[in-house]
């Protein structure tokens, strides 16, 4: 997104949107925390949409901005191996599906670099 305040909007909409699937739909996020976290998988489902719900607000607020924005790069790096393991359990599901969930590995880069754009430009 070129317009800096366009950027922030966008970046903190998706995150509370979806932090908020994370807490109102959590089964399907169950499904791709890895088994090798401890706890059980739903602990993470919200603990992670949570914790996109706070760099949202964090993103939004410009005081918090620039904290928001590179937590939101930490946790775009964080949920990585999430999006793998996705990856990896529906590699014998349909195409469609697959090509969602091996068009998710890509998708990081990206992500995590509109959060650095953003706290670049945050004053």
């Amino acid at each position: 997104m070129s317009d800096s305040s366009a950027a922030v909007r966008g970046l903190a909409g998706l995150l509370v949107s979806a932090g908020t699937m994370h807490l109102l739909a959590p089964r399907p996020f169950d499904a791709i925390v890895p088994r090798s976290l401890p706890g059980p998988a739903r602990a993470w489902t919200y603990a992670s949409g949570v914790a996109e719900i706070a760099c949202g607000v964090a993103v939004a607020v410009p005081r918090t901005r620039r904290a928001g924005a590179l937590a939101t790069a930490a946790l775009f790096a964080g949920v990585f191996p999430a999006n793998v393991k996705m990856a990896r359990d529906w590699r014998d599901k349909p195409l469609p599906l697959r090509a969602a969930a091996y068009g998710r590995l890509p998708l990081q880069a990206p992500l995590v670099a509109w959060a650095l754009r953003v706290a670049r430009r945050a004053r």
